[in-house]
């Protein structure tokens, strides 16, 4: 009791003095270098102060490193914003002159299990901050840099560790909330819950400039601030990687293990006992300043998308650290008045407390890693893995590219060969090699999960990459198939076989067949395309096919091929020219070639809509084709004028009455409306489209306690799974997928029936659908045959519904084409 009335007063007493001297959070008794500037003395304000900015905390990192003997600092990159990837080497000046070596020494211990560790330095990686409005983590690095650049009885632990320092995991949500939080700041702090300040606008600052969580993408590394980090992560393989979070207010602070049963089951146990090990120096620092918290009671260490989890598959320990936050500058809670400044300390007080773990635990920390590799490469088999598309290069290529992020090696197809059925394609596709240091981290990959001990999952159960990225895919493949190894990764060309005075074909298949198919039409230019399979010229085309003719174009015959050429190269498809329009099946002149009108596409954004979902597809649209996507915001949408669309994505939503007359005015004259998840029910509610949709159950479970009763509706939810689905490839909506099956992922319990009529139900899941991941009993009876797509006829227009994200984390290729049939084919379904 007597602790909790010290740290109510002490939060008073600090939000009465609304300014926090450095010496709140230093260790006491330590003296300084007075020649190591302080953060005061750089930024202009106090630690915790203000939130720090971006550009602030570039400063004076810069700075500190130009002071310092013990740091260096560089660059890795740059966000969507422009915005710099800095990181930090923090270790003593002997070890910076002897940097390179001593790294060298570190990798080839994980290579070799006869070189002695006990004389090596220990590495470990601190990221702070990784979600934007989660700010005392970096805030607390800049009094952990300060530290370490200027404590003077710091020798033991810089001799034996290197440090590599990460202030901000994500610059960009950084500077949104800390303008947030700085602009509603008062003079006189309120801590009022309900005042301006601690209650962000839309999107908010926890994502990335497109509205990321890149706390999940440390696996599928899309995004530029995970390939900087994770490269960082392969160079170096610390021990250790921290990883500072917030969560809600009435909370004290978290450090793992998290909830023992929600382990991934690939993860070693000593993985775990040394993270329980290392939990008692957690422990021991808070208690000495008097702080709440708690461990193993939530959280959970199962999917190896997050930075706490990913190091745990690669021979590392990864740390989670959720300190309950502020919001803002202090806020009223359960716990008494929770400052700014008192969150920091916490999270400083935990960065100091890894390293004395990591010092103290050096050797058996070290020894692990090393052991980890050589029962890695021992329980290798001499077999190899293989995806690809024999029709899709691009589809296969990324898959390749996040491979090599994450140093797997992968070699080429030798000749084309058959497996399974499918044909593996040299120049397709791709052999993995079982016997490599990283094959724990390939499995992990491509893993397929079915039955768990818990069932409830703090991110998705599933995410295995053959089925998100779309390709065929073979186990147990012979070496012997396995041509050079892949050094330097490149995307097929493109190009145009011929000028042509007839026209030209470009198969729908490619991923990046949208990107072409839409430069050409906003060049003015005519297209059709083809809603029967044919043959030209011996060659076969599939539903789909794009068809350029020559004559009556805003360009001649020979600009018309000089700039398809340029088309092909940017898009990286192959188009073909044509000498006559004669075909095996349908003429190029029949009516079964069906015109596609320019796109101008809309999104609704704002208040209401899922950030997640809106960011993706913006990020699709923007990144990934360099198609224009007009960004509506919810508070201004009845006021605009949206008859110049043809196209209004809905993203997941929950929306006002106000837009439904205005909405369906304009997909009755002709607009199409693409709907996702909690749309499609508000678009049925609102009588845009029928849908019938299945009554969900809940598993029966009989005696669960009081204290259990969360677990019980928790193991409802499908957090994130794989099913497979049937598909009409004659549908537009399939245009491109060469196979009758597709995997697509699922996070909602919306269940639609299936029409009566087969050819309304173009995609349908299978009768047994569940390929990887977690359902509940009840669900699992309920998806067989139902349906996650929709397209109904309402006035001249369409109304379009997905039950499921096609575009999830940006990884989910094998279903980005289902948007873009939308788009450019939506009129025909």
């Amino acid at each position: 009791m007597k602790k909790i009335l010290f740290i109510v007063l002490l939060f008073s007493i600090t939000l009465s003095a609304q300014k926090t001297d450095l010496s709140y959070y230093l260790p006491a008794n330590t003296n300084y270098n007075e020649n190591i500037p302080t953060p005061a003395s750089v930024i202009g304000h106090e630690v915790g102060e203000w939130h720090i900015t971006h550009d602030k905390l570039v400063e004076y990192m810069k700075v500190l490193a130009a002071s310092s003997d013990r740091i260096s600092i560089e660059n890795r990159g740059k966000t969507y914003e422009g915005r710099p990837l800095l990181l930090l080497t923090i270790t003593s000046p002997e070890n910076h002159k002897n940097l390179d070596n001593i790294r060298e020494k570190h990798i080839e211990a994980t290579n070799n299990n006869s070189v002695d560790v006990s004389k090596n330095p220990i590495v470990v990686y601190q990221g702070f901050s990784i979600h934007g409005n989660e700010p005392s983590g970096s805030n607390a690095a800049l009094a952990v840099a300060y530290y370490l650049a200027a404590a003077d009885n710091i020798d033991d632990l810089l001799n034996n560790t290197v440090i590599l320092f990460d202030p901000s995991l994500n610059p960009d949500g950084l500077q949104r909330f800390a303008y947030w939080a700085n602009t509603n700041r008062s003079k006189n702090i309120n801590p009022d819950s309900n005042d301006r300040e601690y209650s962000e606008i839309w999107p908010r600052g926890r994502t990335n400039h497109y509205q990321f969580d890149m706390n999940r993408d440390w696996l599928p590394v899309q995004l530029p601030e995970s390939t900087a980090r994770i490269a960082s992560f392969h160079k170096w393989l610390p021990n250790i990687l921290t990883d500072h979070h917030e969560m809600g207010s009435n909370s004290s602070f978290f450090f793992q293990p998290g909830i023992p049963s929600r382990t991934n089951p690939s993860t070693p146990q000593m993985n775990q006992d040394l993270t329980k090990k290392i939990a008692t120096y957690h422990a021991k620092a808070l208690d000495k300043i008097g702080s709440m918290y708690y461990s193993e009671e939530s959280f959970d260490d199962f999917y190896y998308g997050k930075g706490s989890t990913f190091p745990d598959i690669n021979g590392s320990i990864g740390i989670l650290f959720e300190q309950a936050s502020s919001r803002g500058h202090a806020q009223e809670t359960e716990n008494g008045i929770l400052t700014f400044p008192f969150t920091i300390r916490n999270q400083f007080t935990a960065a100091l407390s890894t390293l004395e773990a990591a010092k103290s635990m050096r050797v058996k920390i070290l020894q692990f890693q090393q052991d980890f590799y050589e029962e890695s490469r021992n329980t290798g088999s001499n077999k190899a893995i293989v995806f690809g598309d024999e029709k899709d290069a691009a589809k296969s290529f990324h898959l390749a590219e996040v491979m090599k992020k994450q140093h797997i090696k992968i070699h080429e197809v030798k000749e084309d060969f058959t497996e399974n059925g499918k044909t593996f394609k040299k120049g397709y596709s791709y052999i993995v090699p079982m016997n490599q240091k990283n094959q724990r981290l390939v499995k992990a990959m491509f893993e397929v999960r079915t039955k768990f001990k818990d069932s409830l999952f703090y991110d998705v159960s599933a995410w295995t990459f053959n089925h998100s990225f779309g390709v065929d895919f073979a186990e147990n493949v012979s070496i012997s198939k396995a041509g050079n190894e892949i050094t330097d990764l490149k995307m097929n060309a493109g190009n145009v076989s011929f000028k042509s005075d007839y026209g030209y074909l470009m198969p729908w298949n490619e991923f990046y067949a949208p990107k072409a198919l839409n430069t050409i039409l906003q060049k003015g230019l005519r297209a059709k395309v083809s809603m029967k399979n044919f043959k030209n010229g011996g060659n076969s085309y599939d539903y789909g096919t794009i068809f350029i003719p020559v004559q009556n174009q805003e360009l001649n015959a020979a600009e018309l091929y000089q700039f398809l050429n340029t088309v092909a190269a940017e898009s990286h498809v192959k188009i073909a020219g044509v000498t006559t329009g004669l075909n095996d099946g349908i003429d190029l002149g029949s009516n079964n070639f069906s015109s596609i009108t320019k796109p101008k596409v809309a999104m609704l954004v704002g208040d209401g809509v899922t950030g997640n979902d809106s960011g993706e597809i913006w990020h699709l649209f923007d990144q990934r084709f360099d198609m224009h996507l007009t960004r509506l915001d919810t508070r201004d949408f009845n006021r605009m004028n949206i008859a110049k669309y043809t196209h209004i994505i809905i993203p997941s939503s929950r929306l006002e009455k106000t837009a439904v007359e205005k909405l369906k005015t304009w997909v009755q004259n002709g607009g199409i409306i693409v709907g996702y998840k909690n749309t499609a029910s508000w678009l049925a509610s609102n009588k845009m489209i029928s849908l019938n949709f299945e009554s969900r159950k809940r598993d029966s479970v009989k005696n669960v306690s009081f204290e259990n009763r969360s677990l019980q509706s928790g193991a409802q939810v499908i957090g994130g799974a794989i099913f497979e689905a049937k598909v009409d490839r004659s549908h537009p909506v399939n245009f491109g997928y060469k196979n009758d099956k597709l995997a697509l992922f699922r996070n909602s319990t919306m269940f639609i029936t299936a029409d009566k009529n087969s050819y309304n139900n173009p995609i349908q899941y299978t009768a047994k659908p569940l390929l990887s991941g977690y359902i509940s009993k009840e669900n699992a009876k309920i998806i067989p045959n139902t349906v996650p797509f929709k397209a109904q006829r309402f006035g001249r227009g369409r109304v379009i519904v997905f039950t499921d994200n096609t575009n999830f984390r940006a990884f989910w290729f094998g279903t980005n084409k289902l948007l873009m049939n939308t788009i450019f084919f939506g009129d025909k379904m």
